[in-house]
């Protein structure tokens, strides 16, 4: 278990609202009620910086955003992923994301737009009192974090469903969230709105204090992945490199600590969702990690077993390179770094690693369904390898030379201090190394909702996916059933569906 300073850390980073100090009156940090433990019923509803925290505290703690409806439309549509678990359990998810058989009408996906339209409207609270105050410093931060997530949002709504509804205002009455869908290019025009509002605004870190609020530096990364989903190459390396020259992160972190708790907020998090729990406050963990722990009994009973990966996962790995085993928690064997033996006879020979947490802090809080364990959504590495691809799909000899660089960067920090393994990428040809690249993405960020849309922006997803039953429109999602029987008619339904 961390340390007492360490779990105030997390907590400080849960981004809720400071507890108000008397005038003149100083007192020690543990004397405080630690931020991670406030809800939204301790927010001054007046104070902007307070409709921020709830942002974090019931925007992004919301299961649409930070549990199962996550996972389902980010990862478990890859073709190295599985919905797993047990059979026969959730056999209708199974059909729907490792299938395709999509239904108009079903809770992961009802969720998973509820949850980015609840972040949507948070945020839009904040936009519109920001409009009616003084534009001070502290008011353009927060206008800043609020744009950040509400393109956040529209972007994980864009790549799901195509064209959304763009509410961009205050909602006062529930009628006027019924609105028609706007064009791909409509919304994507807000996002990149909100991500320069956003890259302008908001600073490059923060003290210690409030490590986990979004930085200049996330909004960046942001910003460089919708540009690579629409193949603006020259803008996407522009971004990623806006990052990289800021010096905030770095690669310093082994690969066999990244996912470790100890490791949160470390110096390759660009943006993770914080979460925390214990035997006295279970109020403000996330699903995350229980939604895809072991699915066993007894002490192995870390969770609901789902998004798993599958032999096309561990087959992607070249050989010996060290992320196999950090990637892939194995069913019958002894599991580094704990030395836990993971029992034979469990419903599947693999899990994800990459939520697999530590035996001590499942002792020390009475759980073990991981509900303080941080959601990473951009690291470093993620941004290296845009850097890598924007640079090579641009061409040309500086670029291509950019390119392998970056790609080293990467492939040198997961080889350690083997030089027997994963040995240098030196192809000039564009296209052999666009596949490098390609393989570099899946295997270093195996498991972490990237794949599916990756295989989406890249066009391959029709091949690719084919034998599992794919098809070019399942690229989107249906919107969902029960919002098109809201709108009385305004929200039609997408193509084919």
């Amino acid at each position: 278990m961390k340390n007492l300073n360490n779990i105030y850390t997390k907590i400080s980073a849960l981004m809720v609202m400071v507890m108000i100090i008397a005038a003149g009156c100083k007192k020690d940090f543990l004397d405080r009620k630690p931020l991670g433990q406030l809800t939204e019923e301790d927010l001054d509803p007046g104070s902007l910086e307070g409709q921020v925290f709830a942002i974090y505290g019931g925007g992004l703690r919301n299961e649409g955003i930070s549990g199962l409806p996550y996972i389902a439309v980010h990862n478990m549509r890859a073709d190295d992923a599985d919905k797993g678990s047990a059979p026969g359990d959730g056999e209708d998810a199974a059909n729907i994301f490792d299938k395709f058989q999509y239904v108009k009408d079903f809770w992961l996906i009802n969720s998973y737009w509820t949850g980015q339209y609840n972040l949507i409207n948070l945020s839009n609270n904040v936009i519109s009192a920001a409009d009616s105050i003084e534009n001070t410093p502290t008011t353009l931060i927060n206008l800043g974090e609020a744009k950040f997530f509400r393109a956040f949002a529209y972007f994980n709504l864009v790549r799901a469903f195509g064209e959304v509804p763009k509410i961009d205002f205050r909602i006062t009455d529930p009628s006027q969230a019924i609105v028609p869908k706007s064009p791909i290019a409509d919304i994507y025009q807000l996002i990149d709105a909100d991500l320069q509002e956003a890259v302008a605004a908001l600073p490059p870190s923060w003290s210690s204090q409030f490590v986990g609020r979004v930085t200049k530096g996330a909004a960046l990364a942001l910003q460089a992945k919708t540009f690579l989903a629409r193949n603006m190459w020259s803008r996407a390396l522009a971004s990623s490199e806006a990052v990289i020259m800021l010096g905030e992160y770095d690669l310093s972190t082994p690969y066999n600590q990244i996912f470790r708790e100890s490791q949160e907020n470390g110096k390759e998090s660009v943006f993770e969702i914080q979460a925390f729990y214990s035997q006295s406050n279970t109020s403000v963990g996330i699903t995350y990690a229980s939604r895809q722990g072991v699915r066993g009994s007894g002490d192995w009973n870390l969770g609901w077993g789902w998004n798993v990966p599958n032999q096309k996962m561990a087959d992607a790995f070249e050989p010996g390179d060290p992320r196999k085993d950090e990637t892939l928690l194995y069913t019958g064997q002894v599991n580094s770094p704990y030395g836990e033996f993971l029992p034979a006879g469990l419903p599947r020979p693999y899990w994800s690693k990459k939520v697999y947490t530590n035996p001590d802090i499942r002792r020390s809080t009475g759980s073990l369904q991981g509900q303080w364990f941080n959601m990473r959504i951009i690291r470093y590495a993620d941004v290296i390898l845009m850097a890598a691809e924007a640079a090579n799909e641009l061409g040309g000899t500086a670029n291509i030379e950019k390119s392998l660089e970056y790609l080293e960067m990467v492939r040198a920090r997961a080889r350690g201090s083997n030089p027997a393994v994963l040995p240098e990428v030196t192809t000039t040809d564009q296209a052999a190394l666009r596949q490098a690249i390609r393989h570099e993405r899946q295997v270093e960020l195996g498991m972490e909702n990237e794949r599916f849309f990756d295989l989406v922006r890249w066009g391959i997803a029709d091949d690719v996916l084919a034998d599992a039953g794919y098809q070019h429109k399942n690229r989107f999602l249906p919107i969902p059933q029960p919002e098109i029987d809201k709108a009385g008619g305004v929200l039609v339904q997408n193509p084919d569906y």
